[in-house]
């Protein structure tokens, strides 16, 4: 599944390129990527290189600058509409087609040595409503690297692309190198969209398929001793899909099991998502969610983003569950399943999260922020012989090594509907809700924004600086009771960011969590501060389990940090100031 509400391309079969070796038999492979884009040119200059001889092109460097700094990870992203405040359309079809040519290219390469042939390439997207134009777009990028083809929560203005091979989504280093090659193509390529395919596209309908192995799942694990193939009758479920992609699972999985679906909302695709946001941590999404389930005494309800590859769900009470709470649930069902397993987060995490799961006999990992930094974290792990069964991020997506390390809301909810359907059958009728009740919730929780002074193609240094003087200081010991947090026995050190084994994954953001102490309360809170991926910005969280502190930290990083420092200047702090003047301490 996808993240933002993108075309997903999944290599299924064998690619080929005639200005490449000829290949002979791939093996399912999927990627994700998601992109901004300009389509303006600035300045042209002519370089003889070998680069650019390779590629015949005319090296623009403005436009290849835009598109290198438009990579968010491992996912490229960007605004595909007008009607964004404050936000320029640099999503365009020529810039994606430059991206899904490199793609084919880069997979050809890749698959040279296990000899493959006819490469098929399928794509799908979700309803948004640039998604067609894009589509054409990637069509014809991937019909000039020689493929033959098959067929979220931002607004509705963006967009973007996700690849994904069989062993997961591409990382940060991959999708760099493609937008590299893209960067270079796009710069050059100053006519239209090419509108005739080598090799004509085929409709193929994925989900049924998909839908088939979801049902067949529940089916199977719950082995229901009366009805099997409607293991659901019986049970009210409520799914508000945010007329993004996630309508198919009440019609081809949860009807289809026997399960009782009224009082859904929002089912039908609608790409300028006229009620609310697909998005499971939206407030409003999750209200609308609870209401329902009350009103119909449902036993659950789901929330999906976009494009399904998140979700969260509210209990047969009415209490929603993402974010801290569903990583909890999820932990719950995991460990009991696979006791003693390593779980991995993202670092904004609280710490009655690590007790929870700790209490359980589990172990957890505090890692980088970035789904796609925690899942391969779990990858890492499992390689190095550390099992490692759940990965997940409090937005929502998640990732099982049963499920091939793929973040894939639908799943998650399956697991999830397995175990309420468990529960019933051993007698209890107190729902999914009650395997979270002793999780604790910090007293305070804050994320405030610094953005960064200056121009766009510095953005990224001056982010970078700040955030490694914050390091500086804090080893200098120039905030009392302040310490980077090495996350316990989890394998990463240096305040949640360095791998300490012997292959260290390159790091795509700069972000480090440090842990806070006084003489009063001893440990009570973290910081954890990172330099966007999305934008030139960087988020600053803060957890207290103590009142008031949260302004405390807030005071304490703004005199004795920021304005010590002289970070001030290149960043805006006016967030930081306002919170820390607008709470009394105590």
């Amino acid at each position: 599944m996808s993240s933002t509400s993108t075309p997903s391309i999944y290599v299924q079969g064998n690619v080929r390129k005639t200005s490449f070796a000829p290949a002979t038999n791939t093996k399912p492979f999927h990627t994700s990527l998601k992109f901004p884009f300009s389509q303006s040119l600035t300045k042209v200059i002519r370089v003889n290189s070998s680069s650019t001889t390779k590629y015949n092109e005319v090296v623009v460097d403005e436009e290849i600058e835009k598109i290198r700094r438009l990579q968010n990870g491992s996912d490229v992203r960007g605004v595909a509409l007008e009607g964004e405040k404050g936000r320029k359309v640099d999503l365009a079809p020529p810039a994606v087609e430059a991206i899904a040519e490199s793609f084919g290219e880069w997979v050809t390469t890749g698959l040279e040595k296990e000899s493959v042939e006819d490469v098929r390439v399928s794509l799908g997207r979700d309803p948004r409503v640039s998604g067609a134009s894009l589509s054409v777009a990637v069509f014809a990028g991937l019909s000039k690297a020689g493929c033959s083809m098959t067929a979220s929560h931002l607004p509705y203005t963006r967009n973007g692309l996700k690849f994904f091979t069989r062993k997961g989504g591409l990382t940060s280093p991959e999708v760099e190198e493609i937008c590299d090659i893209a960067a270079r193509k796009y710069a050059n390529r100053l006519t239209k969209v090419s509108t005739m395919l080598t090799i004509p596209p085929a409709r193929v309908n994925f989900m049924s398929n998909y839908a088939k192995h979801l049902r067949d799942i529940i089916k199977e694990r719950v082995n229901h001793p009366l009805h099997y193939d409607t293991p659901l009758q019986g049970f009210k479920i409520i799914v508000n899909a945010g007329n993004g992609s996630g309508g198919f699972f009440t019609w081809d999985v949860l009807d289809k099991l026997g399960a009782d679906t009224f009082g859904s909302l929002h089912l039908n695709p609608d790409g300028m998502f006229p009620n609310h946001i697909p998005n499971p941590e939206d407030k409003i999404a999750m209200a609308l969610t609870r209401d329902a389930v009350l009103q119909n005494t449902a036993d659950l309800g789901i929330v999906f983003d976009t494009d399904v590859d998140r979700s969260g769900v509210v209990d047969n009470k009415g209490n929603p569950i993402n974010g801290d709470k569903l990583i909890a649930l999820m932990s719950a069902i995991v460990l009991r399943e696979h006791p003693e397993t390593t779980i991995v987060t993202d670092a904004r995490t609280s710490m009655a999260l690590t007790r929870f799961i700790v209490n359980r006999g589990g172990h957890h990992c505090l890692y980088r922020v970035g789904y796609r930094n925690v899942i391969d974290k779990g990858v890492q792990l499992n390689e190095d012989g550390i099992e490692a069964h759940l990965m997940m991020e409090t937005s929502g997506h998640g990732a099982l090594k049963e499920n091939h390390f793929l973040d894939d809301g639908a799943y998650m909810v399956v697991k999830i509907i397995i175990e309420m359907v468990r529960m019933k059958l051993a007698g209890s009728d107190d729902g999914i809700g009650s395997l979270i009740k002793d999780l604790e919730e910090p007293s305070e929780s804050v994320e405030l924004r610094m953005n960064i002074i200056s121009e766009p193609r510095d953005a990224k240094a001056l982010g970078v600086q700040a955030i490694e003087t914050f390091r500086t200081y804090i080893e200098e010991g120039q905030l009392k009771g302040w310490e980077l947090d090495s996350c316990g026995d989890c394998w990463v050190s240096e305040g949640c960011l360095v791998d300490s084994n012997d292959t260290p994954a390159a790091i795509d953001a700069h972000m480090y969590r440090v842990k806070v102490s006084d003489e009063e309360h001893g440990e009570h809170g973290w910081v954890h501060i990172r330099q966007s991926i999305h934008n030139p910005n960087i988020a600053v969280n803060m957890q207290s389990v103590v009142p008031g502190g949260c302004q405390s930290m807030a005071i304490d990083l703004r005199d004795k940090f920021l304005m010590a420092s002289g970070m001030n200047r290149i960043l805006d702090v006016s967030q930081i100031d306002k919170f820390a003047k607008s709470v009394r301490v105590g």
